[in-house]
C-alpha cells in the first residue's frame, strides 16, 4: 500500500464575479508594484526563519531561496523529527527524518519543485514570465472578497492557480494539485522587510483544521548568493544500521498472506509481527507503542488506498531488529494499521518500509519465502537477475512500464495484494475500459483510507523492463480520491505480479532486479469467483460488497449481511484470507453454502467473472 502521510483539500464557496477582470499582465504588474516594485531589483537570495505550528507539534523551518534561478532549500525541525528538502535547479532531493538522502524525481515531485522555485523567485514578473504559460481565469469572489485568478504553468512544472487580492494586489492563495490531493496555501499578514512585502503567515490547509500547518516568519533577510553546495543534494552518510558480527547478510523466513509479506521483527528487543511493504515506511501501531511504553506526539494525516485517512503520531524507537540486521535510534510513525485487521483477517504490529529498505539491499524470494538483507557495500549483483531502474516518489519506487502499449510510471509495491491496478486518470486518459472483455466491478481492495473500487478484467500485456506479463488480473480503478486517483502515476504493480520473481531491491543504486521463479506459482492470476468482498465481524464475516451480476449477488447476498458459517463450519473457525483464497481458486461450478444471519443458508455457485 502505498502510504502518503500528508493530504490537502480545498473547501470554499467560490463564484465568478461579473466585475471587470484585468489581463494576466495587468495582474502581475500590479502584484509586483504592491510587493515593493523596484525594491526587489538586485536582490540575490532570501533567508527566512519560520516558526511552525501544526498537526499537534511545534518547530522551526529555515528556508534559503535563490531569487535568480529558483533554487531553494528548507531545513525543518518539527516535534521529534527533522527533514531537509531542496531543489538544485534540475532535481529535488530529501534528507528525511531517518537521515537518508534520496533524489525525488518520481511522480510529480520534480514538477512541484520547479513550481516552488518559480514562485519563490517571482519569475512571473519577468518580461518572458520565466517561460511559463499564464492564463487569466478572471475575477472570482470568495467569502465576500474579490480575487484576480491566474492559472500558471511554469516551464518544467505543472499548472497551479494563483489568487491575487483584488484590493491589495498581493498574492493571497495558491491552489495546487499534489499527487492525488489538492494543496491550498493561504498567505496573509504581509509585512515590510528591507523594502519589500512578504507574507508573515502561511497556512497550509488539508481540508480539516485538525491538520492545518501554519508557518510564521520569525526573521527574513536578503543575502548574497550562497555557494552552490547549499542547494546541492548532500552525500548520503548514514551509519545507524548494521548486521551482527559484521556479516554480509542475514536471512529470515516470511509468510505470504493476502499476497502480503509478514515476518518477525524485534522492537527495542521485544518480538512482534510486521508487514514488509515497499510502498510504505517503518511504522509501529498504537498497541505496539503501548506495549513498549513509547510516547506518541502529534496528529498527522496518513493517506493511501481509499478515500479516507488514518491519524498518526511520531515516536522514537531505540532499535529495530530484523533477523540479525539492526537499525538504531529511529523516529517512526505510530499509525493504527491494526485497524485494518477486519479487512486483512489478521492483525499486524507494525510495518517495515522505506527507511529499512533504503539502508540495505533486500532480496524478496517469493519462491523460498525468505527475506535477505544485505550490507550494500558487500552486495554482488551477479546472479540477481535483470535490472530495472526506478525513481523515488516520496517513500515509493516508480518504474517506467507500459500497459497495452500505454507508457507511464508505476509503483512497485510489495504491500499491494493485487497484480495490477491502473489509476483512474490513466484509465480515462488512455480510453481504457472493460469494453467487450468479461469483467466485474465493485470493492476490490482495502487501504488505509478504506475500500477501493475498480472494474476487474483479464488485462492486456504489461511490459516491465525486459519482461512481459501477457494477461495479468487488472483492476481499472474507479476511485476519485486516495492513491488510485493520482494523475501523476499510471498505476501500481503489486505482489500478484511480483511473486513471479525473486525481487532484489537495490535502493542505493535505484535498481530492482527481477529473476523469474522456476516451476508453478500457487494462487496466481485468479480472481474471486463469488464476486463478494468480506470483512471480519464479531459475529462472523460481514458482506461489504456483492458485485452486480456476480454469483454472490445472484444468490441473494447483499452489503450488510453477516455470514456466520461456511459449508457448515463456524466462521470463527475459519481464516478470512483462506476463505478468500478458496473463492479465488476453487473450480467453477463449486457450490459454497453461506449461513447468513436472518436469512439462513445461501448457496453460491462459483464461476469465472473475468
Amino acid at each position: 500500500m502505498r502510504t502518503n502521510f500528508v493530504t490537502f483539500a480545498l473547501a470554499a464557496s467560490v463564484v465568478a464575479s461579473p466585475a471587470f477582470a484585468m489581463t494576466a499582465a495587468d495582474v502581475l504588474a500590479a502584484n509586483k508594484q504592491a510587493s515593493g516594485g523596484k525594491a526587489w531589483d538586485g536582490k540575490a537570495a532570501l533567508k527566512i526563519q519560520y516558526a511552525y505550528d501544526g498537526q499537534g507539534m511545534t518547530g522551526s523551518i529555515v528556508s534559503v531561496d535563490d531569487l535568480g534561478a529558483g533554487r531553494w532549500v528548507d531545513d525543518a525541525k518539527i516535534g521529534p523529527a527533522t527533514q531537509t528538502q531542496g531543489f538544485d535547479g534540475a532535481h529535488t532531493w530529501v534528507r528525511d527524518q531517518s537521515g537518508t538522502v534520496t533524489q525525488q524525481d518520481g511522480g510529480d515531485s520534480r514538477l512541484l519543485a520547479f513550481n516552488e522555485g518559480y514562485r519563490r523567485a517571482n519569475m512571473w514578473w519577468r518580461a518572458d514570465v520565466g517561460g511559463a504559460g499564464i492564463v487569466s481565469d478572471g475575477t472570482k469572489t470568495d467569502g465576500g472578497a474579490s480575487f484576480d485568478v491566474l492559472t500558471v504553468t511554469p516551464k518544467g512544472g505543472k499548472s497551479f492557480d494563483a489568487w491575487f487580492d483584488g484590493k491589495t494586489h498581493l498574492l493571497a492563495r495558491v491552489v495546487e494539485q499534489q499527487g492525488p490531493q489538492v494543496a491550498t496555501t493561504t498567505l496573509s499578514d504581509y509585512r515590510l522587510y528591507d523594502g519589500v512585502e512578504l507574507p508573515a503567515k502561511a497556512r497550509i490547509s488539508m481540508g480539516d483544521a485538525k491538520y492545518d500547518q501554519v508557518q510564521t516568519i520569525a526573521s527574513a533577510t536578503f543575502e548574497a548568493m550562497p555557494a552552490d553546495a547549499v542547494f546541492a543534494m548532500p552525500t548520503n552518510k548514514v551509519a545507524d544500521f548494521s548486521i551482527a558480527g559484521g556479516a554480509a547478510s542475514t536471512t529470515l523466513p516470511f509468510e505470504l498472506i493476502n499476497n502480503h509479506i509478514y515476518a518477525r521483527v524485534a522492537v527495542n528487543g521485544k518480538p512482534f509481527t510486521f508487514i514488509f511493504d515497499s510502498g510504505g515506511v517503518n511504522v509501529v501501531t498504537p498497541p505496539t507503542a503501548q506495549a513498549l511504553g513509547l510516547e506518541s506526539v502529534g496528529h498527522m494525516q496518513g493517506n493511501g488506498g481509499g478515500s479516507g485517512h488514518m491519524d498518526f503520531g511520531l515516536t522514537k524507537v531505540r532499535a529495530l531488529t530484523i533477523g540479525q540486521a539492526t537499525i538504531a535510534e529511529q523516529v517512526v510513525p505510530v499509525a493504527p494499521l491494526n485497524d485494518l485487521a477486519p479487512a486483512e483477517g489478521l492483525t499486524c504490529d507494525g510495518m517495515v518500509g522505506f527507511e529499512t529498505f533504503r539502508r540495505f539491499v533486500t532480496v524478496v524470494d517469493y519462491g523460498a519465502r525468505t527475506l535477505t538483507f544485505i550490507d550494500p557495500a558487500k552486495f554482488d549483483a551477479k546472479g540477481a537477475g535483470t535490472p530495472v531502474p526506478f525513481e523515488f516518489y516520496g517513500n515509493t519506487l516508480i518504474v517506467q512500464a507500459s500497459y497495452a502499449g500505454h507508457k507511464g510510471g508505476f509503483i512497485v509495491d510489495t504491500g499491494a495484494r493485487m497484480s495490477l491496478t491502473l489509476n483512474t486518470p490513466f484509465v480515462k486518459a488512455n480510453g481504457l475500459s472493460a469494453g467487450s472483455a468479461k469483467s466485474v466491478g465493485g470493492v476490490t481492495g482495502w487501504g488505509i483510507g478504506g475500500p477501493t473500487r475498480s472494474v476487474v478484467l483479464r488485462g492486456a500485456p504489461l511490459t516491465l523492463g525486459a519482461f512481459t506479463i501477457e494477461h495479468p488480473v487488472a483492476e481499472l480503478s474507479t476511485d476519485t480520491a486516495g492513491s488510485n486517483s493520482d494523475a501523476a502515476l499510471a498505476g501500481n504493480i503489486g505482489a500478484g505480479v511480483l511473486k513471479r520473481y525473486v525481487v532484489t531491491l537495490d535502493y542505493p543504486h535505484q535498481l530492482i532486479y527481477l529473476k523469474p521463479i522456476a516451476g508453478p506459482i500457487a494462487d496466481l492470476d485468479t480472481f474471486d469467483r463469488a464476486g463478494v468482498w468480506l470483512n471480519l465481524d464479531p459475529s462472523g464475516f460481514k458482506v461489504i460488497d456483492a458485485m452486480s451480476g456476480a454469483p454472490a449477488e445472484a444468490a441473494g447476498l447483499k452489503a450488510g449481511d453477516v455470514v456466520t458459517a461456511v459449508d457448515g463450519r463456524p466462521a470463527g473457525s475459519l481464516k478470512l484470507y483462506e476463505l478468500r483464497r478458496r473463492l479465488r481458486d476453487d473450480a467453477p461450478g463449486t457450490v459454497v453454502t453461506f449461513a447468513v444471519k436472518g436469512k439462513g443458508d445461501v448457496k453460491v455457485t462459483l464461476r469465472d467473472l473475468i
